[in-house]
């Protein structure tokens, strides 16, 4: 640490729990909460794959798709 941390400490007239209090309601402001709307589709299609609605693909069957795909795209560069 090497103690240059003296341009960014509160001024004299500024009141530390005041900054922190703005900064906590400020930060509160930048979190990522999912919408309402959302999350009940998403908790729906959890239904809906558990009544066997929807239909899932195992990821080892996407896994080797993208395999193949990237396979392909090497395979027509060299050509």
């Amino acid at each position: 640490m090497s103690n240059n941390y003296e341009g960014y400490a509160l001024m004299w007239y500024d009141d530390p729990y005041e900054e922190c209090y703005n900064w906590f309601w400020e930060s509160i402001n930048t979190d990522e909460t999912l919408p309402k709307e959302f999350l009940e589709n998403l908790l729906e299609m959890c239904d809906r794959i558990d009544r066997g609605e929807e239909k899932l693909i195992p990821i080892e069957d996407i896994e080797t798709l993208f395999e193949d795909l990237h396979n392909d795209e090497d395979t027509t560069e060299q050509a």
